[in-house]
């Protein structure tokens, strides 16, 4: 019989990606004696400096966040119970059109074969038994997060391994609380600009596309604590402003497609690893 432990891999493209679309599902799976596997592709160097300083800004040090970000994601990987945490250490590229998505070394303009080939070795060294990523548009837009699914499923073929393969995404349905909870705590009780609403509506799909939604409300907490650990972060972290029980009410069921399965397990399934236990 293969010893091997039952494997989750998560491919995420900045520190503070894991704990927002999987902090749930990394925890309740640890806690179920799961392996857990975090690949995180990019350095989150273009993320806010201290005292929220803006890339481009004066003073706004790339390397310097680089550092402060990667003990962020440590951090964040201790209250999740990570057991892997493995960086690709790739620059990051900024949001789409910036010019750091040109910049040399930048995760966009990496060679997907590149990539995938480093995230090979990952993927026979861990076997994992279940991936998660990003959709082929990163979920909404971002050139890493769409980078971090080219590489992903590239690497998938490269080594043949066949897990169960899911991409994070959210219904429509909380897609529209999340907008009305965004007005709530905004604070300037403005309507919203409709050209952003429309774009908000967009993202996610229709519930009934979904194939799998995860309950993690008992490990909201724990989310929660993941998304602190990234403080330098927290202008940009929506969520901490809502306090952890109306964020766990808001964020406690994670959502995804599956795109590659080899169980035969039923849609709409409630359990990544529904077919393997």
């Amino acid at each position: 019989m293969n010893s091997r432990p039952l494997t989750l891999m998560a491919v995420h493209a900045h520190p503070d990606d894991e704990a927002t679309g999987t902090g749930g599902v990394l925890a309740r799976y640890a806690a179920e004696g799961i392996r857990t596997v975090l690949v995180t592709c990019t350095d989150g160097g273009c993320g806010d400096g201290p005292g929220g300083v803006k890339p481009g800004d004066p003073g706004h040090d790339p390397a310097a966040i680089a550092l402060m970000r990667r003990q962020e994601l440590e951090a964040s990987c201790e209250v999740l119970k990570v057991s892997h945490l493995e960086m690709l250490d790739y620059a990051d590229s900024g949001m789409m059109g910036w010019p750091t998505n040109d910049a040399p070394g930048s995760f966009w303009r990496t060679p997907v074969e590149e990539g995938a080939a480093r995230l090979a070795e990952l993927l026979r060294r861990y076997e994992p038994d279940v991936v998660v990523t990003y959709d082929e548009n990163g979920f909404y837009g971002h050139p890493d997060h769409i980078q971090a699914n080219r590489i992903t499923m590239a690497a998938l073929t490269m080594t043949g391994l066949t897990p169960k393969v899911y991409w994070t995404t959210a219904p429509r349905s909380m897609m529209q609380r999340f907008g009305e909870v965004m007005r709530e705590f905004g604070g300037d009780g403005q309507e919203p600009d409709p050209a952003e609403a429309a774009a908000l509506a967009e993202i996610g799909l229709p519930d009934e596309e979904i194939t799998t939604w995860v309950d993690t409300t008992a490990f909201g907490g724990q989310k929660f604590d993941a998304l602190a650990a990234h403080a330098s972060q927290g202008e940009n972290i929506f969520f901490l402003k809502m306090g952890q029980e109306r964020f766990t009410e808001l964020m406690g069921v994670e959502t995804f497609v599956r795109v590659q399965d080899t169980t035969g397990a039923a849609v709409p399934e409630n359990d990544l690893f529904a077919g393997l236990h």
